[in-house]
């Protein structure tokens, strides 16, 4: 009953976000476009409900207004910035690699790099950034075991042995991970696969301070930037946005298909299907094979008012608040 009632609280909080109370860059999410459209991004879970905006109908732009880009690509720089590294690199797991990336690209905007330990309590405690107030999801946080990495030292962040980040560490603590996980989750117990993954994958230490980005990994499937994502939609009609984890089924077929001729959806939209392709829990569908079968439906629909985008982000099994981070 407790957990019930706690799901249920969450459900009203997001349910309360998409109907106006925040930006409506956010309900999209950071992680897809980061923006408002000239009217509002949908999600298509919403479609049907009361339209409202925060941000005023004419105007676009990401999440916080500025559109934060961490990626290094002068060659010069990125050597000056390996050379300031003092202790030795740490290796990145998958799920890092994939925050990592996102931040890079601006996807987690106005995010500059992982949360220091204030900015996590604040996220946890009011799903919102200290300062602007901005909404956001869940915590962005790297985690480690290594007692040298301390305030202060600067690291390169590797994966598989090459430098994907640079990052110097502004703050370092051992988190609360059953106050995570019940902020986070509504749960502590280990059946719930986000509360396994904190408890059992991440180390008892969390690392926080801006970061530069050298390189993004090569993935099976394409990956948009936020800024080229938002030059291929339209400039001039509505946006709605699906995402999934899983492969389409007829269900999600037709809430994404329908939501175009929602009454609060304009003429001409698009529909942006944006699926996670990333890390998610044990016994789901791997990413690269999901990716496949988006790809065989993508040519059979061969509709140009439905967009394909490919988001390598980390699924957490959060529920609401992870419905506005994504």
């Amino acid at each position: 009953r407790k957990q019930t009632s706690q799901s249920a609280r969450m459900r009203r909080i997001a349910l309360h976000a998409a109907r106006g109370s925040v930006q409506a860059s956010v309900i999209c999410a950071p992680a897809s476009a980061c923006f408002a459209r000239r009217t509002q991004v949908v999600p298509a879970c919403f479609v049907g409900a009361t339209r409202a905006f925060s941000t005023p109908p004419g105007k676009r732009g990401p999440h916080g207004g500025t559109l934060v880009s961490r990626m290094v690509k002068d060659e010069a720089e990125k050597k000056i910035l390996l050379g300031k590294c003092d202790v030795p690199a740490m290796e990145l797991s998958e799920r890092q690699l994939c925050d990592v990336e996102l931040l890079g690209t601006g996807a987690f905007s106005p995010l500059e790099g992982f949360m220091t330990e204030d900015v996590w309590n604040v996220c946890l405690d009011t799903m919102r950034l200290p300062g602007s107030n901005l909404l956001f999801g869940l915590p962005v946080v790297l985690d480690t075991d290594r007692p040298d990495l301390q305030v202060g030292k600067t690291v390169s962040l590797n994966f598989q042995g090459q430098p994907m980040a640079v990052m110097t560490i502004e703050s370092s603590w051992r988190p609360d991970k059953a106050y995570e996980c019940s902020k986070s989750y509504g749960h502590t117990t280990l059946e719930h696969p986000g509360c396994r993954m904190i408890a059992t994958e991440r180390r008892h230490t969390y690392i926080g301070g801006k970061i530069s980005v050298l390189a993004t990994p090569k993935r099976v499937y394409p990956v948009e930037t936020p800024a080229e994502l938002f030059a291929r939609l339209p400039g001039d009609k509505d946006v709605v946005a699906f995402q999934c984890r899983n492969p389409i089924h007829r269900a999600h077929y037709e809430l994404f298909i329908r939501s175009l001729d929602a009454p609060n959806v304009g003429k001409d939209a698009t529909v942006l299907v944006h699926p996670t392709c990333g890390p998610t829990q044990e016994d789901d569908i791997d990413g690269v094979v999901r990716y496949k079968t988006y790809e065989v439906l993508k040519a059979e629909l061969n509709n140009p008012r439905v967009a394909w985008a490919y988001l390598p982000y980390s699924m957490h099994m959060a529920g609401p608040p992870e419905a506005i981070q994504h």
